[in-house]
């Protein structure tokens, strides 16, 4: 009994501190992603007052707060939404890809963490924050604006990436050997395919399963279907992630609106745990020996993400006000970078200090990449004016 007070009073503070911090961030107009990894390095192994009531809690929670954050994704997106996306945005989605996964790539050779560093280091950098994208845009009212479809259309293709990219990360950090790993990948690509079939032709009859005119029917159905569906693709070798993602996509109309509007707190309170989770567990003596590479990774992938907005922007024949404001608007890394650094040190497969360049590197770029956003218009403004008649 005393062992579950102690639980109850420190997963209270946790939530009641969350809260503090979440209304701290959006009052000063960034993500409160930065706030929630610093708590969780404060209270965390290493730090001012480690917390060790709430481990087995946390640790679920933070399980299903990635599955969450997938799912609502997969909601955003029909597969027809999905597919023309990627006709309009593939060369863009593709020089996005190696501008912005080889910086992460290369800085993980160089500091000598392998080939799998390499491959989880490039997903940390390549992925925008679209839930910090998304957010930002409507804040600013910049949703209607004409390069609003090209930023959108660019994080698409980015969730489509993920789909592919995340089963051949568990694949590897596993450990599979080339054969086991190409079968684990052919697996995956198959189910994502079926999937992606169903969503297509049936979606309908899936978003009638799990629809229900009563909320609480309504909400066990959608969260236990994602559960489940996340739970036998972990199985299946395919990410718990993804699974949610696909189940995501092949509910449509106005059962995936309902979905979203019920899930959306759910998903922001795990969310929140994930990101304290991952702070726990990353000692914060391990950040001071990355910061260097943080920095520069910020600086490089800032400027990265700046030129595909642009370029994407520019094949659409917008303005250069408007691809400044494409570019800036990419530029933001959060909730997948962590991720996938999560994955790839839970798997034991990498240093423990990518944990720590990707805390650092995403405490920069959430913070980064609100503030680009929103003050690259009166900068470019202000630039022009000082230019030469």
């Amino acid at each position: 009994m005393e062992h579950t007070a102690v639980s109850l009073i420190e997963l209270g503070a946790v939530f009641f501190g969350l809260g503090m911090l979440g209304k701290l961030a959006w009052k000063v107009g960034i993500s409160p992603i930065p706030l929630y990894l610093i708590g969780g390095l404060v209270f965390g192994s290493g730090g001012l007052l480690p917390l060790d009531g709430i481990d087995e809690f946390a640790q679920l929670s933070s399980e299903i707060g990635v599955i969450l954050l997938l799912l609502l994704l997969g909601l955003e997106y029909s597969a027809d939404e999905l597919f023309t996306g990627l006709r309009r945005s593939w060369t863009a989605g593709l020089v996005d890809l190696v501008l912005n996964g080889l910086p992460g790539a290369a800085c993980a050779l160089i500091l000598g963490w392998g080939p799998v560093g390499a491959l989880a280091m490039a997903g940390v950098t390549y992925i925008s924050s679209s839930g910090i994208i998304a957010k930002v845009l409507g804040e600013l009212g910049r949703l209607g604006n004409r390069e609003t479809p090209v930023v959108l259309s660019v994080l698409v293709f980015e969730d489509l990436v993920m789909a592919v990219y995340l089963p051949i990360l568990t694949a590897v950090l596993a450990g599979a050997t080339l054969i086991g790993g190409l079968t684990a990948v052919g697996v995956s690509l198959v189910v994502i395919t079926i999937v992606l079939v169903i969503a297509l032709r049936f979606g309908r009859i899936v978003s009638a399963i799990v629809d229900s005119p009563d909320p609480e029917v309504f909400l066990l159905r959608v969260l236990g279907a994602a559960l489940l569906v996340a739970g036998v693709a972990a199985q299946l070798q395919v990410s718990a992630a993804v699974g949610a993602f696909l189940l995501g996509i092949a509910i449509s109309g106005s059962t995936a609106e309902n979905a979203t509007r019920m899930l959306e707190p759910l998903r922001d309170l795990f969310a929140a745990l994930f990101f304290v989770v991952f702070g726990l567990n990353t000692d914060p003596s391990t950040i001071p020996p990355v910061l260097v590479a943080a920095v520069l990774l910020a600086v490089v992938t800032t400027l990265t993400k700046v030129v595909t907005g642009w370029w994407a922007a520019a094949r659409q024949g917008i303005g250069r006000m408007g691809r400044a404001r494409a570019g800036a608007a990419l530029v933001a890394r959060g909730e997948f970078s962590i991720v996938i650094a999560g994955l790839a040190v839970a798997a034991g497969a990498v240093a423990h200090e990518l944990a720590a360049l990707a805390t650092a590197y995403v405490l920069l770029m959430a913070i980064i990449g609100p503030l680009t956003a929103r003050f690259v218009e009166p900068l470019a403004t202000a630039l022009r004016r000082r230019q030469p008649a």
